[in-house]
């Protein structure tokens, strides 16, 4: 396993629904960049959390689903691993989804909020799929809901639709323009591709099971 002394703990969640006849070793090929960063030697050695409260990495070969809620000590390397991940999953995926990927400063302690300094704690959050579109398309979905829910603090649901037309108007402008230029490649960081993340805004709390 990575070194106990490592700076960062990285917590990776996410819930991948996988193209049917999908077998595990497929699988395991596909999530070689997480459980190699570990230290391990294969999938089922590299699949348990730091946290035993943590289910970890499981492939539900009956439903089809790749679940992952999965801690690892390490450090901004661990920012490679994920561009593996993701262009191996897009390949076993059968629909576009999100993965959450939140680095958790370990050497940053109370003393150092009250002092104001900055933590190196980040929060970001992938989109696999099997095509730009699949991606885009739970992009569109996630952000809906996050506006829908902001939004319904201060107005009723049935007014959102034309906010929500909108969305759809920015998100259809973006893929015609990607298929236009024909750059159906995965998009700059930050641009709403593939990866696309934010940090600071405090610390987020670990995933309750």
């Amino acid at each position: 396993m990575k070194n106990d002394n490592a700076p960062l703990e990285i917590h990776v969640h996410g819930d991948v629904p996988i193209k049917p006849g999908t077998d595990i070793k497929a699988i395991q090929e596909a999530l070689k960049p997480l459980w190699h960063y570990a230290g391990a030697r294969t999938l089922s050695e590299g699949s348990p959390s730091l946290y035993e409260e943590e289910p970890g990495i499981r492939f539900d070969i009956h439903a089809l689903r790749l679940q992952m809620c999965w801690t690892v000590r390490g450090d901004d390397d661990f920012r490679m691993v994920m561009d593996d991940l993701c262009m191996n999953l897009n390949e076993l995926s059968a629909a576009g989804t999100q993965i959450e990927v939140t680095f958790y400063d370990t050497e940053f302690d109370d003393e150092d909020e009250a002092s104001g300094a900055d933590s190196r704690d980040d929060f970001v959050m992938l989109f696999v799929g099997p095509d730009p579109g699949a991606i885009m398309q739970a992009q569109r979905d996630l952000l809906v809901h996050d506006v829908v829910n902001m939004m319904e603090r201060h107005f009723d649901g049935s007014e959102l639709s034309g906010v929500v037309a909108e969305i759809d108007k920015l998100f259809s402008q973006r893929f015609d323009n990607l298929v236009s230029s024909l750059e159906l490649g995965k998009p700059p960081r930050g641009s709403g591709g593939n990866n696309s993340g934010h940090g600071g805004g405090g610390r987020r709390p670990r995933h309750l099971h």
